[in-house]
């Protein structure tokens, strides 16, 4: 098996193949440059704010091109809840999305044998975009979620920073479930999550939208919702649309219609997204770094808002906790490390 997937994706090296294997790959939307940030650029600046705007909330561009005023945190702890990797202050969101994170603890704990969520990035305090780890998540209304369970006690501020992802994928399997460590606890979280209106879209490694495909036995309705994203392996990144009223928010065209479980999977699990570039084809330009310029200008604005005073951050939830400010270098991503494929990957 080994041998057969080093002859047919050959476009890089053994030591990245073993490396995807065992760890996974990373999520699609960790693309965002890993380099430190050049000064003046939007991803430095936005991540260096510490607080939010006072006011209202408000949306403003879209997904992986934009920014957020009147965020709320989501508090460290709640009854179902912990959010994790507190030093990166990206527990920031709109209240909507804090408020179905909150729902969907309560809820899978209560009805699928989930004892409660670890809950990693949402946004930054003004979102726009981040030093490392995503492209979206501009907007705060987007937010990953761990496929690890909560533990029945509450992490130690070490534990969130240090506790390792678990993968869902086998080690020696190209693209396959790991048995061992996938429940139908697992799936009956995704579909809980699913289930809401407000959710439009689930990112998911493909190997795990593939065996939602091949077991879910229960309401197919909502499983087109559940999008393959390479990587995803050990936490899954729920989307929501734009609020209603939300002008200046750009939202994303509707999922098709079905469960997703037709050629376009099939797509995501073949050699063709890692096929070697054609003999003399232009390599892909580096993409340049985003300033505040290339931003709506509302997003100028933001980063000239008012602060809200720190002890008095705004919060949401069952218990209001002062935020963390982002210190040093961030951890590379929330997935795990390894490689994603050397084409252009659609839009899901």
């Amino acid at each position: 098996m080994i041998s057969l997937l080093v002859r047919t994706f050959d476009t890089f090296s053994k030591l990245a193949l073993a490396t995807m294997i065992g760890a996974g790959l990373i999520a699609g939307d960790a693309l965002a440059q890993q380099a430190a940030p050049t000064p003046g650029s939007a991803k430095a600046i936005f991540g260096a704010v510490t607080l939010p705007t006072q006011g209202p909330p408000q949306s403003i561009g879209f997904y992986a091109k934009g920014c957020l005023s009147g965020a709320v945190a989501l508090p460290t702890d709640g009854p179902t809840w912990q959010a994790m990797r507190l030093s990166r202050n990206r527990r920031w969101g709109r209240p909507e999305m804090i408020g179905l994170l909150e729902r969907l603890s309560r809820d899978a704990a209560k009805n699928d044998g989930w004892p409660g969520l670890l809950v990693g990035d949402i946004a930054q305090p003004r979102g726009g975009p981040m030093f490392n780890g995503h492209a979206s998540h501009q907007i705060g209304l987007d937010a990953d979620v761990w496929l690890t369970p909560m533990p029945p006690r509450t992490l130690t501020a070490a534990e969130r920073e240090s506790l390792p992802f678990t993968s869902m994928l086998a080690k020696d399997k190209f693209l396959t479930i790991n048995d061992r460590v996938w429940t139908p606890a697992h799936a009956r979280l995704l579909m809980r999550a699913a289930s809401y209106p407000e959710v439009e879209r689930i990112f998911v490694n493909p190997a795990i939208k593939k065996k939602m495909c091949d077991t879910w036995t229960g309401d197919r309705t909502n499983l087109g919702k559940l999008r393959p994203e390479y990587g995803h392996d050990s936490h899954f990144h729920i989307r929501i649309r734009c609020p209603a009223g939300s002008v200046g928010c750009t939202g994303q065209a509707p999922v098709a219609a079905g469960d997703g479980c037709d050629k376009s999977l099939a797509w995501w699990l073949g050699p063709e997204p890692w096929a070697k570039p054609k003999p003399g084809a232009k390599p892909p330009a580096k993409p340049r770094e985003v300033m505040v310029s290339d931003l709506p200008k509302a997003c100028q604005a933001v980063l000239d808002a008012p602060s809200v005073p720190s002890a008095r951050a705004a919060t949401f939830g069952t218990k209001a906790v002062a935020p963390t400010a982002a210190t040093g270098a961030l951890p590379v991503s929330s997935s795990g490390s390894g490689s994603t494929p050397p084409g252009n990957i659609p839009q899901q």
